[in-house]
């Protein structure tokens, strides 16, 4: 892995910067998710049209630019700065690598130049809270036959609830409920994951759902991180088009599909953690300079000081895990330049799975960051006029959609093959019985930041 970035990542980088420095206060931010859309439209279409954010990691022969997860991942990361609410997530992080490895190529040509211009907003549905297992984040997808019960168990196992599909005539309708959909509400597109064949045949696909299709209803609701906005899906005898091509007993892998999108999404989300945890500790530092206490800063305080430090160690080694991370999710695709056919299933070779652990660290060292924020602020720290506690539930948000953290931790640990049998299940129990407590892991034996002890984060 070469650790310099070249001209072209640090003119993203450069660029980016200046358009979030001018668009994204803490004023825009908080005028743009109270709009019906969530989201600023302006800054949507200047980074879409005019910068072609959306296309940034697709094949230039689907309208894209042809470059790599790393350079999404940096552009991720500027807009991290801000908090800047997009569709950029749930668009390019979610949907679209779905719509590589699993569309056709009539599909390619139908949606993906939309989507590259920023003209088309998708929006990934999976039933339930399930969304970071559907991911492979915190599970793998059960495929055994044998244990039919518990296949796709992310959508709803068959059984009632989730979303069911039924064909007649050779039109799927799709019936059911859907919670907690990233931008669910002002996206045209919706990826839908809906069971078809009943519960003894029961499996589960992805199905394309037009945004204003007859039944369906999109109910926006309230989020802990309104920069994060989300929204209920209410199917009622909808339209639905399969993603891909399914026959009987055969199909698209969309377990395998799913695992390498949750890889890419994780070191997206890692690097917008690092952002975010970056100017939180910023504006922390430059407010210490100026706070004088006992007449003198009190930024000149040892305590403070070490604090500071210490948060500041959290970040690098964040910034530096999801560097290496979307490295690895080029490597493993082996169209880190856009060269290939932009399919990212996660069993490329080269590199390794790293996303999730890059994403642990990320969303720790932000919720640490956004936590010295609050204190260090003061009174002022705690009011709902100051931008802190914007930091806060943005880490808080993320861990709850997307992790916990401790969960991340295990898996990638049971993954590598730290824990085998026992003891596999004894460490992720531990971590499960101690984050209520300490809002930490019991076991740090993987992706564990410097300065960080065995026991916890917290002070």
């Amino acid at each position: 892995m070469d650790a310099a970035l070249t001209a072209e990542q640090d003119e993203i980088r450069r660029t980016l910067r200046e358009i979030v420095t001018k668009r994204c206060g803490p004023g825009d931010v908080k005028a743009a998710v109270r709009t019906p859309a969530g989201y600023d439209a302006g800054l949507w279409a200047a980074l879409a049209g005019q910068l072609g954010l959306p296309g940034l990691a697709l094949p230039e022969r689907h309208g894209g630019t042809g470059c790599g997860t790393l350079e999404l991942a940096l552009a991720c990361e500027e807009l991290g700065q801000g908090l800047a609410p997009s569709p950029l997530i749930a668009t390019a992080g979610l949907a679209t690598p779905l719509l590589l490895a699993l569309g056709t190529p009539r599909r390619h040509a139908e949606l993906l130049p939309r989507v590259a211009t920023g003209e088309l907003t998708a929006a990934l549905a999976v039933p339930g809270a399930a969304l970071a297992t559907a991911l492979g984040l915190v599970g793998d997808h059960e495929d055994d036959r044998d244990h039919r019960a518990h296949r796709d168990h992310w959508a709803g196992g068959g059984r009632a609830g989730g979303v069911q599909a039924r064909t007649a005539d050779g039109v799927w309708r799709l019936y059911g409920q859907v919670d907690q959909v990233l931008d669910g509400h002002s996206a045209e597109l919706l990826l839908v994951a809906a069971h078809t064949g009943g519960f003894a045949r029961s499996r589960a696909l992805l199905f394309l759902v037009r945004g204003d299709a007859p039944g369906l209803v999109r109910v926006r609701q309230t989020a802990l991180d309104e920069t994060r906005p989300r929204a209920r899906l209410e199917l009622r005898d909808v339209e639905g088009e399969l993603l891909g091509e399914a026959e009987a007993g055969t199909g698209p892998d969309v377990g395998a599909a799913l695992a390498g999108t949750g890889e890419r999404v994780a070191v997206l989300l890692a690097a917008e953690a690092v952002g975010a945890a970056d100017r939180a500790l910023a504006r922390t530092v430059s407010y210490v300079k100026e706070r004088e206490q006992f007449g003198r800063a009190i930024g000149s305080f040892q305590a403070v000081k070490h604090r500071l430090a210490d948060v500041y160690v959290r970040v690098q080694a964040a910034r530096s895990a999801a560097y290496y991370a979307a490295w690895a999710a080029d490597a493993r695709s082996g169209d880190g330049r856009g060269d290939g056919d932009g399919r990212v299933d996660g069993d490329g070779e080269g590199g390794e799975r790293a996303g999730g652990l890059a994403l642990a660290q990320g969303l720790e060292a932000l919720r640490t960051a956004a936590a010295e924020a609050v204190q260090l602020h003061g009174g002022i720290g705690f009011t709902w006029e100051h931008d802190a506690h914007l930091y806060l539930k943005r880490a808080s948000g993320d861990e709850l959609l997307f992790g916990p953290v401790h969960r991340l931790r295990a898996h990638a640990a049971e993954r590598a093959g730290l824990f085998t049998g026992e003891g596999a299940d004894r460490a992720e129990g531990a971590a499960a019985a101690s984050a209520p407590e300490r809002g930490a892991p019991a076991v740090r034996v993987v992706g564990a930041g410097p300065g960080r002890s065995a026991g916890g984060a917290g002070r």
